[in-house]
């Protein structure tokens, strides 16, 4: 299996597409937060303080995000890795929405992810497009 940034350098991308480097920089802010929110969601939910299901969502979300790469780099077509970011996407998006009544702290260790999900949705539901 070839690596990300193989992957990434042979394919078509839109003119709004950021060279490979910008990613690491990206989840190396984005990983840590996600961490955070994962632990506060886990101690709201332990106390009582929030759903036990919104902590459900978040590790729905992860599971999908870890899934991302293997799928984009491992099947030929594209599509299935869009579909995959896209419950990436809906799931934050979901959990964005709804931990807002109980977390504003968490809402937003959240923003930066919930930002570059969607950019990075676009990006893969353009590149599913081209190639």
């Amino acid at each position: 299996m070839r690596t990300y940034p193989e992957f990434y350098s042979s394919i078509a991308k839109p003119g709004f597409a950021p060279p490979p480097w910008v990613f690491g920089v990206a989840w190396s802010i984005i990983y840590p937060l996600f961490a955070a929110a994962i632990i506060y969601t886990f101690v709201l939910a332990y106390k009582g303080r929030a759903p036990w299901r919104y902590f459900g969502v978040l590790i729905a979300n992860l599971a999908a995000n870890l899934l991302f790469t293997p799928v984009q780099l491992g099947l030929s077509a594209f599509w299935p890795a869009s579909v995959v970011i896209l419950v990436v996407l809906g799931t934050l998006a979901y959990f964005e929405w709804a931990i807002w009544k109980y977390s504003k702290t968490i809402f937003f260790l959240l923003l930066p992810y919930l930002l570059w999900g969607a950019y990075a949705t676009v990006l893969q539901l353009w590149v599913s497009v081209i190639n």
